[in-house]
C-alpha cells in the first residue's frame, strides 16, 4: 500500500475528489494548512492500494497544475498497514 499526501490549492479540491473519485477512491483525509510562502492550502492525505498509487498522483497532478509558483507538492511513502476502527478491517479493504 501507498500514502498519497498532496497540498493543493483549496479551489482545486473539489475538481481533485472528482478526479481520484472516477479511479474508484474514496477515502481521503483533507487538512487546511498554511505555507508561509503561498497562503492558505489544503493538505490531502489518500491511502491506496500501491497498484493505483501512479494513476492517482498523476489526476491529482494534472487536476492541481495550474503552472503558477505555488501549485503545490505530491509525497509517496510506503503504508506498511491499515486498519478501520471501525470495521476491523485490515489492508487495503480499510482504506
Amino acid at each position: 500500500m501507498k500514502i498519497i499526501t498532496a497540498i493543493v490549492r483549496p479551489f482545486k479540491l473539489d475538481e481533485l475528489r472528482n478526479a481520484i473519485a472516477q479511479l474508484g477512491v474514496q477515502g481521503v483525509t483533507v487538512t487546511e494548512v498554511h505555507e508561509i510562502e503561498f497562503g492558505p492550502r489544503h493538505k490531502v492525505e489518500i491511502a491506496v492500494d500501491a497498484a493505483v498509487a501512479e494513476p492517482v498522483v498523476e489526476a491529482i497532478a494534472n487536476v492541481a497544475r495550474t503552472t503558477r509558483p505555488g501549485d503545490g507538492l505530491i509525497l509517496v511513502g510506503h503504508l506498511e498497514q491499515a486498519i478501520r476502527i471501525r470495521t476491523g478491517e485490515i489492508g487495503t479493504a480499510a482504506t
